[in-house]
């Protein structure tokens, strides 16, 4: 089966929990289970909400700023998140 990674810098889905349905930004990777995501908004980065890899659809979208900045341990405002997932929607 192919199957889309949830890595560092994607935009994925939740499909469990409170959650559902709402798209979130992978910020962190924590272990072959585990990933830390947030949106900006109802998940903020100092706030971020650890979701198992199997309760999370990837979209296939990469935000390549994201990813280089969170690997190279810089930090990314909220305003920041709110707009890369504003602009994948559209």
């Amino acid at each position: 089966m192919n199957r889309l990674p949830v890595e560092l810098g994607s935009i994925v889905i939740s499909k469990a929990g409170r959650d559902r349905g709402r798209r979130f930004l992978v910020v962190a990777e924590v272990d072959d289970d585990f990933v830390m995501v947030a949106n900006g908004a109802l998940r903020k980065m100092d706030r971020q909400k650890k979701k198992r890899r199997k309760h999370l659809k990837p979209t296939g979208e990469v935000v390549q700023t994201a990813r280089q900045r969170l690997a190279e341990g810089k930090p990314i405002e909220d305003h920041e998140l709110r707009d890369w997932l504003s602009e994948e929607e559209e």
